[in-house]
C-alpha cells in the first residue's frame, strides 16, 4: 500500500505547492506544532545534537540553522536542552515560505536567542553554523535530488548535520491518517499520511551514504517511527566521491 502511496507521491505535498499558501497553510502550521508534539517529533534532532555537541567537546557556545524549519517549533526543546547544560545557544531557523517564517517569527518573539530568515538551502553560507539540522525536511525531495540535499547541508555545518525524517511503515501511516481525520484543514488531512508514504527506509539511508561517498554515518530508528542522522563532519570519513560535499 505504502509503495503505491509513494508512487502516487508525483502529487506532491500541498505544503511544497509555493503558488499557494496563506491563512490556511499558517492555520496548518499551527496544527502541526500539536501533531508535533503528540509524535515527540523533537526527540530525535535533540538526540543527534547531543551526539555532535558531545563529540565536539561540549563546547558552551553553540549556533545551529534549522532548514525547512516551519515554524521551527521542534527548537522549544533544544532551547530548554541549552538552558539545563548551560550552553549559550543561537538558533537560526529558515524557510522558503514567508507563511512559515510569518508563523516562526510569532512564536519566538519573546526569545533573543532565536532569528528567523527566509531562504533556500542551496543558498547559505558555507560553515555558517556549527550544526545544521532537518526535521521532517528531506521526505519532500525526489530520491535524486537527497545527495545534493544533504551535501548543501554539510557545506553549511562546522560541526555536522542532524537529519530527523519519518521511518515509511504502514503502522505510522494508520496513526498519521487517523491523526490528522480530526481536522479539516486539506495541508494537514493530505500531506500527513503522504509524508509518511514519502519517508525512508534503512536502505534508502544506506543508499544515500553511499551516494555522497561517506563512511562512519550514525542512524538511529527513534521511538514514535523516527529515524535521527548524524553526519559528523570529523568522523565520516569522505571518500574520494564525497570529499567535495566537504570541502
Amino acid at each position: 500500500m505504502l509503495r503505491a502511496l509513494r508512487e502516487r507521491a508525483a502529487e506532491e505535498e500541498l505544503m511544497d505547492d509555493f503558488t499557494s499558501g496563506g491563512s490556511e497553510l499558517r492555520e496548518a502550521l499551527r496544527q502541526l506544532r500539536r501533531l508535533n508534539r503528540v509524535f515527540a517529533a523533537a526527540a530525535p534532532t535533540l538526540h543527534g545534537m547531543k551526539r555532535l555537541w558531545e563529540a565536539a567537546g561540549k563546547p558552551d557556545r553553540l549556533s545551529v540553522l534549522d532548514v525547512g524549519a516551519g515554524s521551527g517549533d521542534i527548537n522549544r526543546r533544544v532551547l530548554q536542552w541549552a538552558d539545563d547544560n548551560g550552553i549559550q545557544l543561537s538558533i537560526t531557523l529558515v524557510d522558503i515560505t514567508e507563511e512559515a517564517c510569518e508563523e516562526a517569527r510569532l512564536l519566538f518573539r519573546s526569545e533573543p536567542r532565536v532569528m528567523v530568515r527566509r531562504g533556500d538551502l542551496f543558498e547559505l553560507p558555507e560553515r555558517s553554523a556549527d550544526i545544521v539540522t532537518g526535521t521532517q525536511f528531506l521526505h519532500h525531495f525526489d530520491r535524486d535530488k537527497l545527495p545534493a540535499v544533504v551535501g548543501s547541508m554539510l557545506r553549511t555545518a562546522r560541526f555536522g548535520v542532524v537529519i530527523n525524517d519519518i521511518h515509511r511503515h504502514w503502522l505510522a501511516w494508520a496513526a498519521v491518517w487517523l491523526a490528522t481525520r480530526t481536522t479539516s484543514n486539506r495541508y494537514i488531512r493530505h500531506d500527513g499520511p503522504l509524508s509518511v508514504a514519502k519517508g525512508f527506509r534503512a536502505a534508502d539511508w544506506r543508499e544515500l551514504e553511499q551516494s555522497l561517498g561517506l563512511t562512519g554515518v550514525y542512524r538511529s530508528w527513534r521511538p514514535l517511527f523516527r529515524y535521527a542522522v548524524v553526519i559528523d563532519r570529523q568522523a565520516a570519513g569522505p571518500k574520494s566521491i564525497g570529499r567535495s560535499w566537504l570541502t
